[in-house]
């Protein structure tokens, strides 16, 4: 994890973003002053289990990015029940490089209502 986080702190840093903050811990676990605007993560768990330990973190209107894998669709289908009970809206699955690298990146997004 420390690795990411110094990679994520580098970025914002080359990229002059002053309106970042990264936060190492493990969802469950985060102490925060305040929600979040957007959440973030990189295939750490199954989407039944990501997004009931995400969305307390997030602010009406917050939004979910996360990486995920080739079965993503499958895991918004069996996560169904923790999607309605989180009141996620603009739910959908993004398909990012395709036709530009080998390799498609996929991305499941969400809203807070």
């Amino acid at each position: 994890m420390e690795r990411r986080v110094e990679w994520l702190l580098q970025e914002a840093a080359d990229l002059g973003l002053d309106n970042v903050t990264v936060v190492r811990a493990r969802a469950e676990e985060a102490k925060l002053a305040a929600p979040l605007n957007q959440v973030t993560a990189r295939a750490v768990t199954a989407l039944s289990k990501l997004i009931p330990a995400t969305a307390p973190l997030l602010l009406d209107g917050g939004e979910m990015l996360f990486l995920k894998g080739a079965r993503v669709t499958d895991e918004v289908t069996a996560a169904a029940k923790q999607i309605r009970k989180a009141h996620l809206i603009s739910v959908e699955v993004l398909e990012l490089g395709a036709g530009i690298v080998p390799e498609v990146t996929r991305v499941f997004r969400a809203t807070v209502d």
